[in-house]
């Protein structure tokens, strides 16, 4: 994975005569880092960051032969450990000898302009033996670069803090890592230092995947993908991809900036726990993301080469409200739909922080067109986007025609999918087959996909979004290599083991009616020519039959949810409608549609309630209260998880003000409302507060009934072990700009050891009681994430509760499925809270469950000390177990602990009061 730079003011210091000190790296493969590289430089990148440790010796000969600037990286660590088996273990011993290997290798290479000691070194912030080791990192390295060839330099993501700047002044060339709000504060304290962005951006996003609308920032979705356009983003990172280009842009004395990353890479699968990351600006396939044109955009001269690029894709459903964006280096644009101009937009590249014009149109079959112009009003560049319908056949594009017959060489061919009339199917899924013949081999298949397990080395993969790429490899005699693509299932399929024998044989037919009769083939001829062949070059290994992941042969797709309804406005004269939805294309297998009633944010909204029809394929949607809502219609596609969404916008109009229940958990993210600091959108819908000055959320219309409730419970997530004060105010405070001052309800403090991501609920009783309908605020002096609070309720201590869905798990392994809480292993807590069992108390609990261990014992905990030990005996199916218990009473918080050594699903629990009979 690499970094990259705009580098407008970075200079090569100096160079000398190459100098190789052998090959590094043997699984490196020199022509995919070159297509890397080529990618690259049409975005506009001319520096790459290496990450975070030594690169191998063909990444330098390829940055010096195209011509890209380096940043040579040694370490991630130094002395304080990252995890329990780093470099850390070796650091005191091998440092020297490492910095020389590294040095003495890589110092005559033009490419070279700096020398990094480290990233995130937390010995750099814990005390002044950081400076010692910054010293003599710097001794080392200027002991072997005795010329001086390049600086050496730090990227940092503790520079806010005082020992790192001290570690930052004796290098004097300062990295930082998501730190831009801090470069003139220390550029006016420190003008001798070279400032830049050692690691930036962190925007996340999804090829081809748009979660609308644009103004609404949108972290987490059910189909576990980023939106594309551009309105994911992580806590720590930029607000949007135009931050950090304007960020550095605006500060002369920056030097350049480096974005994580270039192409998504595996791990790191932020926000969601699929297998690869969502931060590239192209996917993991190389297939560019539409922030990849943003940068382009900015990073290129339009004088020379003018581009634009118009996104989303156009299919949709009719009538939704979709953001179309428009990316170019010109200075003007224009958007057409359908023929019909949107009104021209202009971009100052030089001054302005509006980068991408946005229009909002509703959705119509067609075209959308984006026009470039430059000063004079002369067009420039175009582009156009049409509607499409399904899959008619398969376009293969290679990257070369040709290649070195030496076991080594690889030409990368690009499988898309066009409709009857030559367009781009660019939502099409079509599990296809990929079939090498002659001299060549095939050796991956990759779709970009962070949320697909299928194999890389198979024969068979779906499109995502529209693409495919295979990897196609030389074998040691030239000749012609002939790649076909075709329908997956219509050959025969043989599975194999990983000796390579055969396991199983089967004939699969695609249904009758799907376009081309299920006979839909491409081909591409290359050519394999004459070369020297590397002593010792292995060219054997190639993709073999690989089951997919979750489906069976023969499954096909969803390409679309299209939804329908007559009208999207509902009044008391109108207060319900129905919707339809058809699926593309009209033979995919899974037919079950999953639906619900969400706003912006895909949090379930009470705005409007909806009924499925006996079809499948319809719902009655029928208004309650006043607002904007989505209709939301989704599938699976075969797996256990949502893999499309469709949506529609709805209001209602004319029934009356929403009240929402504060007994039932309010999502951090759901506020109406904000003041005092910027509002981020962490992981499980949380609001994130900022670290620099006080941030208020402000929640309208909780009706907490005529009782009301002086017990409240906050779910926070806080990446530290410190104290952290939060008021929570009836109204809002007169500071906030409201025009009406509140009532300050309670002031509390939250502190719990600080677990990665991981939400800790803690319960407070407030001195005054909250009653009737509310506005509420909660205000935080720092950085916090609330994913959710609620109050409490009388009686919920004796109502049947979801291990799922009622509590809070962590833990070292477990799984959650559609109902419960299964695989419970080593040291897995399941936490309740607010459970009021009054002064009756309980003296029972019944448990649905299951274990296959012969017993596996649960130890239940209250919140007043108090352990119970709950023998669950063997058994296979779900069956519902009563245990009884010393009486238990008053107000407790529930933690079912298991040990090492358990092994327990999990579906419900319900307390029974003292004195109940059977």
């Amino acid at each position: 994975r690499g970094f990259l730079l705009n580098g407008r003011k970075v200079r090569l210091n100096g160079a000398c005569d190459h100098h190789d000190l052998g090959a590094l790296g043997a699984a490196f493969h020199k022509e995919a880092m070159r297509r890397k590289f080529e990618l690259m430089r049409s975005m506009g990148v001319n520096a790459v960051r290496t990450s975070h440790n030594m690169p191998a010796v063909e990444l330098m000969e390829l940055a010096d032969e195209m011509g890209f600037l380096i940043v040579s990286e040694a370490f991630d660590m130094w002395e304080m450990a990252k995890n329990p088996y780093d470099y850390a273990r070796f650091f005191k011993e091998w440092m020297e000898k490492d910095v020389r290997s590294w040095i003495r290798r890589d110092r005559n290479h033009p490419s070279v302009i700096m020398w990094s000691i480290g990233n995130e070194i937390p010995d750099t912030h814990a005390d002044a033996h950081g400076q010692e080791i910054t010293r003599s990192l710097l001794a080392v390295v200027r002991k072997w670069d005795y010329r001086k060839v390049a600086p050496v330099t730090i990227g940092s993501n503790y520079m806010p803090w005082e020992n790192a700047q001290k570690c930052a002044d004796i290098v004097k060339v300062a990295g930082y890592n998501y730190a831009e709000k801090y470069y003139a504060e220390h550029h006016e304290k420190h003008p001798d230092w070279i400032i830049y962005g050692s690691e930036t951006s962190s925007v996340v996003q999804s090829r081809g995947v748009y979660h609308f609308p644009l103004e609404r920032a949108n972290l987490i979705e059910a189909d576990e993908q980023c939106s594309a356009l551009g309105n994911s983003t992580t806590s720590w990172a930029a607000k949007n991809t135009e931050y950090c280009i304007t960020m550095d842009r605006d500060t002369p004395y920056s030097c350049g900036q480096f974005i994580w990353t270039a192409i998504d890479y595996i791990g790191e699968p932020t926000p969601y726990q699929t297998k690869n990351s969502y931060f590239g600006q192209m996917d993991t396939a190389g297939f560019p993301k539409d922030s990849y044109y943003v940068f382009r955009s900015e990073w290129t001269d339009g004088k020379k080469d003018p581009m634009i690029h118009v996104y989303p894709y156009w299919d949709f459903n009719p009538g939704q409200q979709v953001d179309v964006r428009i990316t170019s280096n010109a200075p003007e644009v224009e958007l057409f739909v359908n023929g019909v101009s949107q009104g021209k937009q202009q971009i100052d590249h030089q001054k302005g922080t509006v980068l991408q014009p946005s229009w909002k149109v509703p959705y119509a079959p067609g075209s959308i067109c984006a026009v470039a112009y430059d000063e004079t009003g002369r067009e420039i560049a175009r582009q156009e986007r049409h509607s499409f319908g399904n899959t008619d056949h398969y376009v293969l594009k290679a990257n070369k025609s040709a290649l070195h017959a030496d076991g080594e060489d690889m030409i990368f061919v690009e499988i898309s999918a066009e409709d009857r009339d030559g367009y781009p199917v660019e939502n099409a899924s079509d599990y296809v087959r990929v079939t090498v013949e002659g001299a060549g081999r095939l050796v991956g298949l990759d779709n970009g996909d962070s949320a697909d397990y299928d194999a890389y080395k198979g024969t068979v993969r779906k499109l995502f979004q529209g693409k495919l790429l295979a990897m196609i490899a030389a074998k040691t005699t030239p000749g012609e290599i002939r790649v076909t693509v075709e329908d997956a299932w219509t050959a025969t399929v043989s599975m194999t083991d990983e000796t390579g024998a055969e396991t199983a044989t089967a004939v699969v037919e695609t249904p009758d009616n799907t376009a081309a009769a299920g006979h839909r083939t491409a081909t591409v001829t290359l050519q394999a020519v004459e070369a020297p062949i590397r002593p010792g070059v292995c060219a054997t290994e190639e993709n073999r039959e690989y089951p997919p992941a979750f489906v069976d042969p023969g499954f096909v797709p969803v390409r679309k949810l299209e939804m329908s309804a007559p009208y999207m406005r509902l009044t008391p004269e109108k207060p319900y409608v129905l919707l339809h939805t058809r699926i593309y294309p009209m033979e995919a297998t899974d037919r079950k549609l999953l639906w619900s009633i969400t706003d912006a944010s895909g949090i379930p909204s009470p705005v409007a309630k909806l009924e499925e029809l006996e079809d499948g394929e319809s719902i009655r949607i029928t208004g309650v209260s006043d607002g904007s809502f989505q209709v939301r219609c989704m599938t699976c596609n075969g797996t256990t998880n949502i893999k499309m969404i469709s949506q529609l916008d709805f209001a209602v109009e004319g029934m009356g003000q929403t009240f929402h229940s504060p007994y039932e958990p309010v999502t951090g993210i759901s506020y109406v409302g904000s003041f005092g600091g910027d509002v981020s959108r962490g992981v499980e819908n949380s609001a994130g507060t900022d670290k620099a000055q006080p941030t208020g959320l402000v929640y309208e219309a909780l009706d907490f009934g005529e009782f009301g409730s002086d017990e409240i419970t906050l779910s926070i997530f806080a990446n530290d072990n410190d104290p952290h004060r939060i008021q929570i105010w009836k109204g809002e405070p007169e500071e906030s700009g409201s025009g009406t001052q509140g009532t300050l309800v309670g002031e509390i403090t939250y502190q719990k050891p600080g677990i990665w991501e991981v939400f800790q609920p803690d319960t407070f009783v407030l001195p005054r009681r909250l009653k009737g309908v509310t506005k509420l605020t909660i205000v935080s002096e720092d950085k916090i994430f609330l994913k959710e609070f609620h109050f409490t309720r009388q009686e919920k201590a004796y109502a049947r509760l979801s291990a799922l869905t009622d509590g809070v798990t962590y833990g070292d392994s477990f799984v959650r499925t559609g109902d419960a809480v299964e695989q419970i292993g080593n040291n897995v807590s399941l936490e309740f809270t607010d459970m009021n069992f009054g002064e009756a108390g309980t003296d029972s609990i019944v448990i649905c469950g299951r274990t296959p261990l012969q017993q596996n014992t649960i130890q239940l905990r209250f919140t007043d000390g108090a352990t119970q030990v709950l023998p669950f005996p063997h058994s296979e199916e779900y069956r519902e177990l009563r245990f009884p218990l010393e009486r238990v009473t008053g107000e407790q918080n529930v933690t079912f602990v298991f040990l090492p050594g358990c092994n327990f699903d999990f579906k419900w629990f319900r307390f029974e009061k003292s004195g109940y009979e059977e």
